[in-house]
């Protein structure tokens, strides 16, 4: 017997295998080598989590997420461990491979949020029956038992434990004490800072990735790209490249001609030989400046200001921007006539199955995705283009294949942030904002025309901002956004181009809000105020003031600093959370310009782990100093100029802040989200630092471009 939770409340005892959800968990538990009896609660939510208890005392939950450097897999240990009541160490969360029902989104900034309650609540279940098993197996009332380190107490000093405990576990249907969560009050685990439980296997190598993998025995592959976006192959020739050493197969996909060797060095070079003759991409007459030119056409009119007031009105620019996460995206396939097998990091990998699926012509039910870790992503893994490319090259070459592709691929042929302009105006009048216009225009996709997968996108769209979304020129309740600033309004545009985009942390966000942070300053300057009094009095909200306030404090604002020294702050507010993020920079030379300090402070609710949410803002913070700083791509006649960072200058250990703090806001609320929260205050308060050291107003990001 397994048992099943709804929601917050159980509801049933079934039968292994009497609905799908239940027989998917299953089914992973008896591939893992475990028996149904090892399985002592199963979640029949959207999260659909499965938890094991095996014999040598382990408890198994997998993980309906992707790691990906975010931590997500050590927050999920924590609030099972803390409910369960076992060791920390006890607990492991593999990641879930893909399934047809529930929800295996890793996005929008929500694991946490969106497994709090149902990780919780499943490990309360499966403590109250554990205790139950003990309480038959001893003959004593359930009450009188006491549950630690993964073991349970009796009065007497007798123990047991989970492992001994599980088969009889699973056959009881209603337990004998109370399956409901602990209070905030009585936690140990959420709320203590703690170190990743994958930690020492990751620095130690353990940690396996997908190019680790020998899985099926697939050989290394690279693929042969055009010069353009989009370019397509015309001709061929593959004599030179399959007389070399080690080469097993050349195949001709969509995307390029892919080499099949027995090691990537075999593959590079065969990839190498291969003479090719291309048409160009659809945008080989397209350049920087054409595309500039076209997002500022397409930025819809401001509506008029109110009458006699004054304007702070300014253009902003921001450029391509690379996921570039430190993992090369690489995939291993092996599809056969009636079945695929397919092992990549994936944030959505429901859909990815459903893709792959389509694109070597079997039954979804025929293809299994296996979620492997990933080295870092920031959005990248929403897509799953090596996937479906290992897919079908597998399928040409007839054999598995482990394909790779390389930094050069990523950065020039893969998923971008989309460019932008934004218009913002600020109407003022005896010294208060009284209107608030934002209307932006941005590159959108039409890759999916030219042949390109557009699936697996983040459901993240829309215009996060202090104006929201609104139809053109209409003006917005006065109570919205994160000032008082009056009626609000905002539109939006966009440029269609055949270049393939995607979902970068924080999304619209990091240049909508942006811009709107540099505007406050500019703002508070035309007003004559200082930043931080002015966003304090204009501020809607007691947890943005409180974080502001905090970063002001511990960032000593206002402290004397060299000539050419300046500091900036900025705020965000987005999934449930807020951040405040100060910096100090170091101008003297504006064409070098260096962030020597950064602190940040957050309130994101309950911080299941605060050292996890601490590194997730530092990440932030070096994000907000690249892509201001220097981090950003070139369209050279329809082609990505960068190609490696060497060129794609993100952020490197002697541009980092010399000093960095975060500070975590003490909450019993719920969690909200944070992993690309701090992003827009970071930017934020790294453009307004530069203007304020140089006495400048920065309108192009990032600042080298």
């Amino acid at each position: 017997m397994v048992y099943s939770l709804a929601a917050t409340t159980l509801t049933v005892a079934a039968p292994l295998g009497c609905d799908g959800s239940t027989a998917e968990g299953a089914e992973e538990a008896a591939q893992a080598g475990r028996g149904a009896a090892d399985v002592v609660a199963v979640g029949t939510d959207e999260e659909m989590l499965v938890l094991e208890v095996t014999p040598a005392n382990r408890v198994v939950v997998r993980l309906p997420r992707v790691e990906v450097g975010q931590g997500i897999t050590t927050a999920v240990a924590m609030l099972i461990a803390e409910e369960l009541d076992a060791r920390l160490a006890d607990v492991d969360i593999p990641l879930a491979d893909a399934r047809a029902k529930g929800n295996q989104f890793t996005g929008g900034s929500s694991s946490v949020s969106s497994l709090y309650g149902p990780a919780r609540h499943l490990a309360a279940t499966a403590r109250a029956r554990l205790v139950t098993a003990a309480a038959r197996r001893w003959h004593v009332p359930a009450r009188t038992l006491r549950t630690r380190g993964t073991r349970v107490f009796a009065p007497d000093g007798r123990t047991a434990t989970f492992g001994s405990l599980s088969r009889s576990a699973a056959r009881i249907t209603r337990p004998a004490v109370p399956a409901d969560p602990k209070p905030a009050s009585r936690h140990r685990l959420i709320g203590r800072p703690t170190n990743r439980i994958d930690a020492r296997d990751i620095v130690t190598g353990k940690a396996r990735y997908t190019a680790d993998l020998a899985a099926a025995g697939a050989k290394p592959t690279v693929v042969a790209r055009p010069p353009t976006l989009g370019g397509k192959v015309l001709s061929v020739d593959s004599r030179a490249a399959r007389a070399l050493p080690g080469v097993h197969a050349v195949v001709q996909i969509a995307g390029g001609v892919a080499v099949v060797a027995e090691t990537f060095h075999h593959a590079f070079q065969a990839r190498d030989a291969l003479r090719i003759k291309w048409a160009p991409g659809p945008l080989a007459g397209v350049s920087d400046a054409r595309i500039r030119t076209r997002l500022r056409a397409a930025v819809p009119k401001l509506g008029a200001p109110p009458r006699g007031s004054a304007q702070t009105e300014a253009e902003f620019e921001f450029a391509f921007v690379s996921h570039a996460p430190m993992e090369v995206l690489t995939a291993v396939a092996d599809v056969r006539a009636a079945r695929a097998e397919i092992w990549f990091s994936s944030q959505t990998p429901q859909s990815a199955r459903e893709e792959i699926a389509s694109a070597v012509g079997l039954p979804v039910a025929k293809v299994r995705v296996h979620v492997v870790r990933g080295g870092g992503s920031f959005g990248r893994r929403l897509n799953y283009d090596a996937a479906i490319e290992a897919a079908q090259i597998s399928k040409k070459a007839r054999r598995p294949v482990k394909l790779m592709w390389s930094r050069a691929d990523d950065i020039r042929h893969g998923r971008m942030r989309p460019a932008s302009h934004h218009h913002i105006r600020a109407s003022h009048d005896r010294s208060r904002v009284v209107a608030f216009a934002h209307a932006t225009a941005s590159v959108s996709e039409s890759y999916g025309k030219q042949g390109m997968s557009t699936q697996g996108m983040s459901a993240q769209g829309g215009m996060r901002s202090a104006v929201r979304a609104a139809p053109a020129g209409a003006p917005l309740p006065s109570d919205s956004g994160l000032y008082n600033f009056g009626p609000l309004s905002g539109d939006s545009g966009s440029v269609e181009l055949a270049i393939p985009l995607g979902a970068w942390r924080s999304v619209d966000s990091g240049t909508v809000r942006t811009a709107e942070e540099i505007m406050v300053d500019e703002i508070a300057r035309s007003l004559g105020k200082d930043p931080v009094a002015f966003r304090r009095t204009t501020l809607r909200s007691k947890r943005v003031k409180a974080v502001l306030d905090k970063v002001a404090k511990a960032g000593e604002w206002g402290r004397p600093l060299p000539r050419g020294h300046a500091q900036g702050v900025a705020l965000h507010e987005e999934y449930g959370s807020c951040v405040a993020c100060l910096v100090e920079i170091d101008a003297a030379d504006p064409k070098k310009p260096r962030v020597t300090k950064v602190v940040m402070a957050a309130d994101v609710g309950t911080a299941v782990n605060p050292r996890g949410l601490q590194a997730q803002l530092m990440g932030t913070a070096v994000d907000g100093i690249s892509t201001v700083l220097s981090a950003g791509l070139h369209i050279d006649r329809g082609a990505v100029r960068e190609s490696s960072f060497a060129d794609f200058h993100y952020a490197r250990q002697r541009h980092a802040p010399r000093h960095f703090e975060a500070h975590i806001m003490p909450s019993r609320r719920a969690p909200g989200g944070a992993g690309e929260l701090g992003v827009p205050a970071a930017a934020g308060a790294v453009a307004n630092a530069y203007a304020r050291a140089t006495g400048t107003e920065p309108r192009r990001f990032p600042l080298n471009f």
